[in-house]
């Protein structure tokens, strides 16, 4: 299995498509892996070269307790692969680990996708009391340091939304969704330190000059929906989708729906 030795770190990834191809780096969401991204790639390698990994602390990387970067850890991919530039995409904390790069290293970006993201640094949102109690349920798995609880709670907030019921979604979106988080619990006990980006990107994302496409969930939480409004409003050439019936996961929750919009997003804007 291909792995790429950082420091302190062996960072597992994958490739698809031809090395000739313009790049995408996919970079997964907090409750998931790269394997979130599988529904994604008949499309993506038709026309792109397409590189996906499993960051610190998720699916197949391995890492010691120590202080690391994201954005290096994010081009020590690219760089191991040759490649210059690639248009990034990443959902959830994936997606500000993109806007970080976007702000800290914009030479290595050609464009930019964001799915339930926000920026660094955004300012706290107020949960509604639905948000409020599941919250309060994952800070009491994580005390009780009972993993495998935390796992699904984390699911069900944010793959389900605060609003849906699991009884209500297609079983198979629900298995894949409570799958896509589960093989992280191995990981739960390691403590690797990220190093924030200074100053954080939320005043900086202004400056973004890359065709960007903001998405999001109808079902989302309370500030994955502020944070999505922001970047449409701050981002000067940013264009935005909501994609109806999902969450937090609209690429695995309705693939051939997130296929269309961000292969068409992809060819009007030669990426």
């Amino acid at each position: 299995m291909p792995h790429i030795e950082v420091p302190g770190a062996s960072l597992y990834y994958e490739t698809d498509g031809h090395v000739s191809q313009p790049a995408l780096l996919l970079i997964h969401a907090g409750i998931a892996n790269l394997r979130m991204w599988d529904p994604q790639i008949e499309a993506l390698a038709a026309d792109h070269f397409v590189i996906r990994f499993d960051t610190r602390g998720f699916g197949q990387t391995e890492t010691l307790n120590v202080e690391f970067s994201n954005r290096a850890d994010a081009l020590a991919v690219l760089d191991h692969l040759g490649v210059a530039k690639a248009t990034l995409i990443g959902c959830s904390r994936g997606g500000s680990i993109a806007l970080d790069i976007a702000v800290e290293s914009p030479g290595r970006v050609t464009g930019l996708v964001t799915v339930g993201s926000g920026p660094s640094g955004f300012p706290e949102v107020e949960l509604t009391e639905a948000e409020d109690a599941l919250f309060d349920a994952l800070d009491a798995a994580y005390d009780a340091e009972d993993w495998h609880r935390l796992a699904r709670l984390e699911v069900q907030l944010w793959a389900f939304g605060p609003l849906r019921s699991e009884e209500a979604l297609d079983p198979d979106f629900v298995a894949t969704a409570y799958e896509l988080n589960r093989v992280n619990v191995v990981h739960a006990e390691e403590d690797p330190t990220p190093l924030p980006i200074e100053p954080p990107a939320f005043d900086r994302v202004v400056d973004i000059d890359v065709p960007t496409l903001v998405t999001v969930g109808e079902f989302d939480i309370t500030p994955a929906l502020a944070q999505s409004e922001y970047l449409l409003s701050a981002i000067p050439n940013a264009s935005g989708c909501t994609f109806r019936g999902t969450a937090h996961l609209p690429s695995v929750e309705r693939p051939a729906d997130f296929n269309r919009v961000l292969t068409g997003w992809l060819a009007e804007h030669s990426l």
